[in-house]
């Protein structure tokens, strides 16, 4: 189909519908799951949940979300040398739907552990691949670009924003394990959608991988698993001789590699014969695009472990004459996502090419960010011990970090797309979830100094991830001219 003349989808092409379903559902999935996990992991036995301590539970929810983003690496690597992006996704959601059915199953933490390891490969199977998917919908000049991916985040939304009260109303009405199991029907239902819509609108070209594995680099990439596998094994054996198999252990060795793994991705693209010389300027260029996206993801995800252990421990519950659960503050991200969108759907084409470009876009986000936490230390001034604050707060603080990830999110989606060398499409998205994981691998570790309900620690805990941000935020602007000129006529 002509790409000027499909307009099918809000003046978008037919098949944006198609990856916004599938978004839809993968993310009413993953966020429904997220909504209650925390409190399944650290809730004790007799209430129907594991009985984690409830540091530990807060970290392996920063690694688990960290992990996720992680494993896009592999997902871009398929899609692009083995399957192509729309096959890999489909199986990638049939993983995702697994992970969920066996979190459904009340086998504690071998459950727990297995499900992780299912919904971690599947959604970096999915997640980077249909991103990539929705950027080949658009030539590169195409100004609809900004606007079609900001309407795709909104899909993204509407499933995280649907799912916390689904997914709690189960959890309550019978135990967490029936909410887990509302997420496994949420992913089935979006296979079926991109199963069955995908046939008739998506592109030819995501059926085929776009730079195919010879016979001696495959010989050579499995020599690799191998070597990694090897390596795994050993530490693991090394661990367990020394008593240090332990699940902490284990979260700072993830850390570790979730930031380390950027780095190395970043050398092999720069390094790479495969990318021409203006395409490695661009590469250069989205190197601080992506450590500022870092630090966005990394306060953006505290909120469903940092805020909603604020939301159940410091925030009141009773509020106007409501009875308020603390995952149901879940939803606050996505609804305000969803109040914006249209705003900035409608700003961008409004400013045409008149709008600020994507590094100045970020900097403006990562203000919007720090102020989100600055807010939360007012309620804090001078509480009386063992008082709560208004739930209002909370509202607040997520209402103005989600301008930031307006001006972050969407837009890093499209910049990521735009500046990726031809050799590596679908493992440049990655990179872009790779920040979201980096972000996590460092929460794994922050949120260790959170202490919910005590008011102190809490102040110093926002007051001085609100200053760092701020102070990134200020570097960013004094880089914005070298960074567009890195860019090589991207805006």
């Amino acid at each position: 189909m002509d790409e000027k003349k499909d307009r099918g989808f809000f003046g978008q092409p037919t098949g944006l519908r198609t990856l916004f379903l599938t978004e839809f559902w993968e993310r009413f999935s993953y966020y429904g799951m997220r909504a209650i996990l925390l409190f399944y992991m650290y809730y004790a036995v007799t209430k129907g949940g594991l009985g984690m301590d409830r540091t530990t539970a807060a970290s392996v929810m920063s690694i688990y979300g960290s992990l996720v983003y992680m494993s896009s690496v592999l997902g871009g690597f398929i899609s692009d040398r083995l399957l192509g992006a729309r096959r890999t996704v489909f199986w990638g959601g049939v993983a995702i739907m697994l992970g969920h059915i066996v979190l459904s199953l009340p086998i504690g933490e071998t459950g727990l552990f297995t499900s992780i390891a299912l919904i971690v490969i599947g959604t970096g199977l999915l997640k980077p691949n249909v991103s990539e998917m929705v950027g080949g919908l658009y030539s590169e000049g195409d100004p609809r670009r900004d606007s079609g991916f900001s309407i795709y985040v909104m899909g993204i939304n509407l499933g995280s924003l649907f799912a916390p009260p689904a997914v709690n109303a189960m959890s309550n009405q019978f135990n967490f394990h029936a909410g887990f199991s509302l997420a496994a029907i949420g992913m089935f239902i979006g296979l079926i959608v991109y199963w069955w819509d995908g046939r008739k609108y998506l592109p030819e070209e995501s059926l085929h991988a776009p730079d195919p594995i010879t016979d001696k680099e495959r010989t050579k990439f499995f020599q690799r698993v191998a070597l990694v596998v090897l390596v795994l094994a050993i530490i693991v054996i090394v661990m367990i001789f020394a008593h240090a198999f332990t699940i902490d252990n284990i979260i700072t060795i993830i850390s570790i590699l979730g930031i380390a793994l950027p780095i190395g991705y970043f050398i092999m693209m720069i390094s790479s014969k495969k990318v021409t010389k203006v395409e490695r300027s661009r590469v250069l260029a989205y190197i601080p695009l992506f450590l500022a996206a870092v630090i966005f993801w990394a306060i953006e995800e505290q909120g469903s472990v940092v805020l909603a252990l604020f939301a159940a421990e410091q925030t009141n519950l009773n509020f106007a004459g409501f009875k308020l659960s603390a995952p149901l503050f879940q939803m606050l991200n996505p609804f305000f996502i969803i109040i914006y969108t249209p705003f900035f759907a409608w700003l961008w084409i409004k400013l045409g090419r008149r709008q600020p470009s994507s590094p100045s876009k970020f900097w403006m986000g990562l203000v919007a960010t720090a102020i989100s936490y600055f807010v939360l230390i007012i309620p804090l001034m001078g509480i009386a011990p063992g008082a709560k604050v208004s739930p209002l707060w909370l509202v607040l603080s997520w209402g103005i970090i989600e301008i930031g990830e307006m001006l972050i999110s969407p837009v890093g989606l499209s910049a990521t797309t735009k500046l990726a060398p031809k050799a590596f499409k679908g493992q440049m998205m990655s990179m872009w979830f790779l920040a979201d994981s980096a972000g996590q691998a460092a929460n794994a570790q922050i949120v260790k100094l959170y202490n919910p309900g005590d008011p102190h620690n809490e102040i110093m805990f926002f007051g001085v991830t609100g200053i760092v941000t701020l102070v990134v935020a200020v570097i960013l602007i004094l880089f914005v001219p070298k960074i567009k000129k890195l860019m090589q006529g991207v805006n």
